[in-house]
């Protein structure tokens, strides 16, 4: 590979589906010593990994008929594994606490704005490269954001989280944050690669609200 080619995640097959994604957008399971399933997010647990498609209802349905654990034996080649009746939650709760705790670091690092007024003037002086909207926001001002960033064209991405404000400003350990902006390239497209695996796995088809362009890192 030549140094000026960009690096690309290596795919992984989905022991449910047989399809092929991404590593980074996929859900790794990993046995603990205790040989119990568990999630493992950031694809870091040692020894051999379980890859899922970021899809609740395929996974929860799996898991019901008894399928899951099949593929999880096959896949991890071993019979003695325990797979945790909550799983399917377990997924959820970790997909929801990686994309805070990047929103988090973002927020830490000084590269996160809350407020309309803020988010608008980074909007239009280019700034900003991620808009988000609580789950609750209301309508006309995310038109009114959005608008914006339709004004600008392209470059900044656009997503409306699962969840509302009260947990978006208790993420942020602020009061009220109903819209936030990422102003930062890498930031924006940690975040991003967190929500976006979380909404996939909501089964949230319209993942942006306005206009999207890809945000690269750099």
């Amino acid at each position: 590979m030549s140094r000026n080619e960009p690096l690309t995640d290596p795919e992984r097959r989905c022991i449910l589906s047989g399809e092929h994604g991404a590593r980074g957008a996929l859900i790794r399971l990993a046995l603990d010593a205790d040989g119990v399933v568990a999630p493992d997010l950031g694809a870091r647990a040692p020894g051999r990994g379980a890859w899922l498609s970021p899809d609740r209802a395929l996974i929860a349905t799996a898991d019901a008929k008894g399928r899951l654990r099949g593929a999880l034996m096959r896949a991890f080649k071993t019979n003695s594994i325990t797979v945790p009746d909550n799983i399917v939650d377990r997924i959820a709760q970790g997909l929801q606490r990686r994309t805070m705790d990047s929103l988090g670091l973002a927020n830490k690092a000084g590269h996160l704005i809350w407020g309309t007024e803020r988010i608008g003037d980074a909007l239009l002086n280019g700034r900003a490269r991620l808009l988000l909207h609580a789950a609750d926001a209301a309508p006309d001002g995310i038109r009114k954001l959005d608008g914006k960033v339709l004004a600008m064209g392209t470059g900044i991405a656009v997503r409306t989280l699962p969840v509302g404000r009260e947990e978006l400003s208790l993420a942020l350990g602020r009061e009220n944050v109903v819209h936030a902006a990422v102003c930062d390239s890498a930031g924006a497209a940690r975040v991003t690669s967190a929500l976006d695996r979380w909404l996939a796995f909501n089964g949230t088809n319209e993942v942006v609200t306005g206009a999207i362009a890809p945000v690269e890192i750099g």
